[in-house]
């Protein structure tokens, strides 16, 4: 007789990089609140993607501190191994640092992507439909330029590879 398959929690963490400014600012010249940077936790780390390519690190273990949101999003059957070689296979290629960009090809798109890859289920719309959002107001288009320039790290994270991703 088989063993049933283990499931493994999945999890999306939700950080506000203004501390709060932003949520205090945002409906007033955009319109409606934004969320921030986010990340994907499963097998006991916390994985994102920024400037510097995917990153991990123990769960809140950025000098982001704890999230501002935890939602969760069920579980997964994918093993920690076949997991951390598909995210090296990102990594390589969708995913590397110099691709980041602040509007189309970010944290949210990176946390979406591997929450389909995990559960099969997409992030709340309400992260990933937030760029075009704000781009779509006066206030938005406004600052595109000075946005398009910024790059996203979170400091305290470690550049992930195969050898040092796994635990």
């Amino acid at each position: 007789m088989e063993e049933p398959l283990a499931l493994h929690p999945v999890k999306l963490y939700v950080y506000d990089l203004s501390k709060g400014m932003a949520r205090r600012l945002s409906p007033i010249m955009l319109g409606k609140s934004t969320a921030g940077h986010t990340s994907i936790i499963v097998h006991k780390d916390e994985f994102f993607y920024g400037s510097g390519g995917i990153s991990s690190c123990a769960p809140g273990g950025t000098l982001l501190g704890p999230p501002d949101t935890v939602v969760d999003l069920g579980n997964t059957e994918v093993t920690e191994e076949i997991f951390l070689e598909y995210l090296s296979s990102l990594g390589e290629s969708v995913f590397r640092g110099e691709s980041y960009n602040l509007f189309e090809h970010n944290c949210n798109t990176f946390s979406n992507e591997v929450a389909q890859f995990l559960t099969g289920k997409k992030i709340p719309s309400y992260i990933t439909d937030l760029p075009s959002e704000v781009l779509a107001t006066p206030f938005g288009q406004a600052l595109r330029p000075l946005l398009d320039s910024i790059q996203i790290q979170p400091p305290g994270g470690n550049t992930f590879s195969r050898h040092n991703g796994q635990s």
